[in-house]
């Protein structure tokens, strides 16, 4: 699940290293990255957060490290000031003074001052999991507002555009048009194959670009080369309207300007970018397309309703990005509510939502899952299980969606492995099964996560149906989970980063665990006995456990019969779907024990590793006192806004060593476990 990628890093021009951030508001913390049009796998545009001091001329990026062309400037009184992303600003244009950067759960804005103006840049990428076809359109809102500060009025234009990098490659085809008031482009690279990529960008997906008329400001349009669409706006405010002609050029730029005119009140532009791919996914052979396609097939009337969506979208989030901070706040402190607000958007990026696309049949509606930045295996179930709070709090139906992919094929008979398959394709978006069974091997780790995901989702929803037409392969696995589970044999595990063990006591846990699930799901009560009887075993002195020298009391070990340690995040699952496989004293004996093994940066994932794991400590704060949980989420916290690291959220991080504060992967969805609090405390469809 863990294979480390390199990355490309950014170089940053001598120009740009002239900025100061000194007086710049960060709110509610300066982030490693903040999101800015982040839907899907194939949308995910990002801004370093050490460039905001720089915004004039930033450079957003794509998750995986791939600089983006994404600029917007500004005519003020006829002096054109450069306010984001303009890497090679021109002769005679000045440089906007960066005010203000915040981010909440669904927007990341930046407000900078030009001349007489403010403007304030709202990057809106909207989270609503429960709606279907807002949560599955592929683009994502700039909002641009600017007033005057000195109470007079200014002449005002304003210009964003984008360039061919989204596409992964040059593009040799666009085109453009003109549908009730949306002008948009479209372009991509040409003879592109589906699921080829290029730094993980689609290169078989078209690239949208769109702006809306509203009101009675001018909008127009032109394409090409970067310079001449800019000198054409600095000169005149205007560039060339679609309807004048444009024969939508490749090679460079394509931009949109708003002629404003002289204002003095708040005033508003709207943009929105996206990659589409209507063939999305490879399901075993049957090509998949977006949720919102049931409605809108094609690129204009899905623009169009996006740019019509708006107000009710803002309002959503506008609730979510409240709730965020006042539930968790009240949970646990201001620092988790950042988190929170950090992670959420970074969950839903990771996911594309599908129907049939021979059918549009929305009846027939899927979710698959990216394991971003590792392995890029799609429904990777050790991805999907951390990520279970997530889903628990806001739309505990997103277990089933993801897990129907998985499941259906393992009731096909295809695969011949006799545990629970670790993921259904290995390059994202083909799901193309294992039928030789060379997936990666995880025996036990996959197999109790199965029946786990699969009671919490009854539990969450109290829909006992669906699981029932899988009956026919929950014995086996419950089976194997008996005669394997209590005694691992030399086996992977989710952290497969450590490599493998034989005698893990977390994967004996978890086959515990996951049985006591499973008597649940099937109401037979043995499979809770055999259950018990594994815990019983584990914890017996120099089995599972060993004694602290400074609680004196037991803590669970890493492997059997040895002193070393691992974070024992598989206990969560317990207190969550109240199962009573455990004795309740073992949470306290662990809880006491984690703060005398927190290294520098935090508690590393087990005794002999420098690193630790954002997504496991907040399963383990959840059921942690009330001390250590606040030592895990200020730790969590501290390494979010150390300012040592540029890339989207990453899970996983230093916490002793020469590295200690640095991360390790980005924008993996496994981020969905910082909701393991919420979820405890509050229940499931709490969000």
């Amino acid at each position: 699940m863990t294979r480390f990628t390199s990355w490309v890093v950014g170089v940053l021009l001598p120009s740009q290293l002239a900025y100061t951030s000194s007086a710049i508001d960060y709110t509610p913390i300066q982030p490693p990255s903040y999101p800015l049009a982040v839907r899907n796998p194939y949308l995910s545009a990002w801004l370093p957060g050490d460039q905001v001091a720089r915004l004039p001329t930033a450079q957003p990026q794509f998750w995986y490290g791939s600089n983006l062309g994404w600029s917007v400037l500004a005519n003020v009184d006829r002096q054109t000031y450069n306010l984001f992303g303009v890497s090679h600003p021109a002769a005679n244009t000045k440089a906007a003074t960066v005010v203000k950067a915040s981010f909440t759960s669904t927007h990341s804005i930046f407000v900078v001052t030009a001349g007489n103006a403010e403007f304030t840049l709202d990057f809106f990428s909207p989270v609503s999991p429960k709606d279907y076809v807002r949560q599955s359109l592929p683009f994502s809102y700039l909002s641009i507002t600017t007033v005057t500060t000195n109470g007079r009025p200014s002449d005002i234009d304003i210009y964003s555009d984008i360039d061919e990098s989204w596409t992964g490659d040059k593009a040799n085809s666009c085109s453009n048009s003109v549908s009730t008031g949306t002008h948009l482009y479209e372009f991509s690279a040409n003879g592109a194959t589906y699921s080829q990529s290029r730094t993980e960008l689609a290169l078989w997906g078209k690239v949208v670009f769109a702006a809306h008329q509203s009101g009675i400001h001018t909008l127009s349009s032109m394409s090409g080369p970067s310079e001449a669409t800019r000198a054409q706006f600095q000169s005149t405010g205007n560039l060339a309207a679609l309807s004048q002609g444009d024969t939508c050029q490749t090679g460079g730029s394509y931009g949109f300007a708003y002629r404003l005119g002289l204002i003095q009140k708040p005033t508003t532009v709207r943009y929105a970018v996206g990659v589409v791919r209507e063939d999305a996914i490879n399901y075993l052979g049957s090509p998949q397309t977006h949720y919102y396609r049931s409605q809108y097939s094609d690129i204009p009337s899905a623009v169009n309703y996006f740019f019509d969506d708006y107000d009710a979208a803002l309002k959503e989030s506008n609730d979510l990005d409240a709730s965020i901070v006042d539930t968790g706040t009240d949970l646990a402190g201001k620092n988790y509510s950042d988190i929170l607000a950090l992670s959420m958007r970074q969950v839903m990026d990771g996911i594309d939502l599908t129907i049939p696309a021979d059918t549009l049949n929305t009846s027939e509606v899927q979710a698959f899952i990216k394991e971003i930045s590792s392995d890029g295996n799609m429904n990777t179930v050790d991805i999907i299980y951390p990520a279970l709070p997530f889903f628990y709090v806001f739309a505990p139906e997103y277990i089933r969606l993801l897990l129907d992919p998985v499941l259906k094929y393992l009731k096909s008979g295809h695969y011949p492995n006799p545990w629970v398959v670790h993921d259904i394709g290995t390059n994202y978006p083909n799901a193309t099964g294992y039928d030789g069974g060379n997936d990666e091997r995880m025996p036990i780790e996959e197999t109790g996560n199965l029946f786990i995901l699969v009671d919490a989702y009854e539990k969450a929803t109290g829909d006992k149906t669906w699981a029932k037409q899988y009956d026919n392969i929950w014995p086996g696995f419950a089976i194997y989970l008996d005669n394997h589970g209590l005694y691992p044999s030399n086996q992977l595990s989710t952290t497969d980063g450590l490599g493998a063990f034989t005698n893990m006591t977390s994967l004996a846990i978890k086959a515990a665990v996951g049985l006591s699930a499973y008597s649940s799901i099937s109401g037979q009560q043995k499979w809770g006995e055999i259950g018990a009887a594994f815990a019983a075993t584990i914890l017996m002195p120099g089995i599972g456990t060993a004694n602290s020298s400074i609680t004196k009391s037991p803590y669970l070990d890493l492997t059997y019969g040895t002193k070393d340690w691992y974070l024992t995040f598989n206990l969560y699952p317990q207190a969550l779907l109240n199962l009573t496989t455990f004795p309740s004293s073992i949470f306290e004996s662990q809880s006491d024990f984690y703060p005398t093994v927190r290294s520098r940066g935090g508690v590393a994932i087990s005794s002999n590793a420098l690193w630790g794991k954002t997504d496991w400590d907040f399963w383990v704060a959840a059921t942690s006192s009330e001390k250590t949980m606040k030592m895990f989420v200020d730790d969590v916290w501290a390494y979010a806004s150390n300012k040592k690291n540029t890339q989207p959220f990453s899970d996983r991080y230093y916490v002793k060593g020469d590295k200690v504060g640095l991360a390790e992967f980005r924008a993996r969805p496994t981020v969905g476990a910082h909701w393991a609090i919420w979820a405890l405390i509050k229940g499931p469809n709490s969000g």
